[in-house]
C-alpha cells in the first residue's frame, strides 16, 4: 500500500507538464501584446515628445523582462519538478538548464520581479505629473517591499547553504 501511495505522489507531479506548457502559451501572448504596442506607436513617432516614446520603450522592456522571467520559470520548473530536458541541444546557449535548483530559481524571479518594478517605477516617475502623490508614494513602498523581499531570500539562501 505504501509503495503504491508514494508511486501516485511521484507520478503526479506530471500535472505540473501542462502549466508549464501553458505558460509558453503566456509568452506567446506578451510576444502578441509586444508587436501590438510596437506597430501602434510606430507611426505617430514622429508625433511624439522625447519622454512619451521613453515611457513606450520602457513598456517594451518591462514586457521583455517578464518574457524573460516567464522562460526561466517554464524551463526551470519543469526540470526541477517534472523531469529532465533530453532533448535540448546542449549547444544552444542554454547553459544554465540543469543547473538551476528551486532557491536558486526562487532568487531569480525575485530579483527579475524588483526589475520589472524598477521598470514600472521609473515609468510613473516619468509620468510623475499625471499621477496622484499617494499613488506615487505606494507605488515606491511597494517596489522598497520587493527589494527588501529579494535581499532577505538571498540572505537566508546564503545563510543555509552555509550550514
Amino acid at each position: 500500500m505504501e509503495q503504491l501511495v508514494e508511486r501516485a505522489i511521484y507520478a503526479a507531479r506530471w500535472l505540473l507538464a501542462p502549466i508549464y506548457l501553458g505558460l509558453s502559451l503566456a509568452i506567446l501572448m506578451l510576444g502578441i501584446k509586444f508587436f501590438q504596442e510596437v506597430v501602434h506607436v510606430f507611426p505617430m513617432i514622429l508625433g511624439q515628445s522625447e519622454a512619451e516614446l521613453v515611457l513606450v520603450i520602457l513598456s517594451l522592456i518591462d514586457m521583455a523582462l517578464v518574457g524573460g522571467l516567464l522562460v526561466m520559470v517554464m524551463f526551470s520548473g519543469y526540470e526541477n519538478f517534472v523531469s529532465r530536458l533530453d532533448s535540448v541541444d546542449p549547444d544552444n546557449g542554454l547553459d544554465w538548464l540543469g543547473k538551476m535548483d528551486s532557491g536558486s530559481l526562487k532568487n531569480k524571479v525575485a530579483v527579475s520581479i524588483v526589475a520589472i518594478s524598477s521598470i514600472h517605477l521609473l515609468q510613473v516617475f516619468m509620468n510623475a505629473q499625471n499621477v496622484n502623490n499617494d499613488k506615487i508614494m505606494w507605488y515606491v513602498i511597494l517596489h522598497l517591499t520587493f527589494v527588501l523581499s529579494a535581499f532577505a531570500m538571498g540572505y537566508l539562501d546564503q545563510a543555509t547553504k552555509k550550514k
